[in-house]
């Protein structure tokens, strides 16, 4: 059985066709799905979905692109939700900011701020942190080892190949690994595969974004999360079914899901 940690089925692209892409991503062996929260306008409807499925669960957060519509209090009062798993996602991007010094240094010092706040928000509730990292690999290590501690952690969504985060192994922090492994010119993230421990690795796709080859430029859906397992599997040179079974029962642990499958 595989978990898709990270799908954006809120997303307006699957308004057509959510249920076939659901079934098809049951048809290849992906039997849950997480919501990821991002915007908050969009919150209610991964609500919706979650709720009308067994299998999906969601979470709360606010993206770093998405920090001007941070409120906590909105986000309090979905995270006591039976199917909410987790917050985020959340963290830093400095990949868009703006040329001008001084805009710059206030969209950096307010993203930190959210971040900080949604970290505080998990430790509150005891749930797992979804974290987006993009161009900001140091600044969001330094901010996850001082506001976490081993007892605690989450994921490091779509994780970016960067070294130096492989340091929060010990902060009990895991490493989603999504499409980008099967891309041609990941031979960084390729590279730094082995150096991850198997039981702090987990699946996702990112939907509908970052498809994986050989369906790259398409939308992507949970269904492709078995391209990612058999590209690691590939990189690793390790039985297939033994990977699915490490990743699966690693989702479980660190978003303390009691399932069956």
């Amino acid at each position: 059985m595989i978990i898709d940690t990270h799908c954006h089925l809120d997303d307006k692209r699957y308004d057509n066709d959510l249920q076939e892409v659901i079934d098809n991503a049951q048809k290849n062996g992906v039997g849950y799905m997480i919501i990821p929260g991002a915007d908050p306008a969009t919150l209610p409807k991964a609500i919706k979905i979650a709720q009308n499925y067994d299998n999906i669960f969601f979470a709360v957060g606010v993206h770093p692109y998405d920090i001007d519509s941070y409120d906590r209090n909105f986000l309090e009062k979905f995270i006591t939700h039976p199917k909410c798993v987790a917050v985020g996602e959340c963290g830093l991007d400095y990949f868009r900011l703006p040329k001008e010094s001084d805009e710059k240094d206030r969209i950096k010092q307010r993203q930190k701020e959210v971040f900080i706040d949604q970290i505080e928000l998990a430790k509150k509730y005891d749930k797992p942190l979804i974290v987006h990292i993009r161009d900001a690999s140091y600044d969001s290590l330094m901010i996850l080892k001082e506001y976490s501690s081993k007892k605690w952690g989450g994921v490091l969504h779509c994780f970016n190949a960067s070294e130096i985060l492989l340091e929060l192994v010990d902060y009990n922090f895991y490493y989603g690994i999504g499409g980008v492994v099967t891309f041609k010119n990941a031979k960084k993230l390729v590279q730094i595969i082995p150096k991850i421990p198997l039981d702090r690795m987990i699946l996702e796709t990112d939907a509908p974004y970052l498809t994986p080859h050989p369906f790259r430029g398409e939308r992507n859906e949970p269904a492709y999360t078995k391209l990612v397992l058999e590209k690691i599997s590939e990189i690793l040179q390790e039985d297939k079914q033994k990977l699915e079974k490490i990743f699966y029962e690693n989702s479980l642990k660190l978003f303390k899901l009691n399932l069956k499958g």
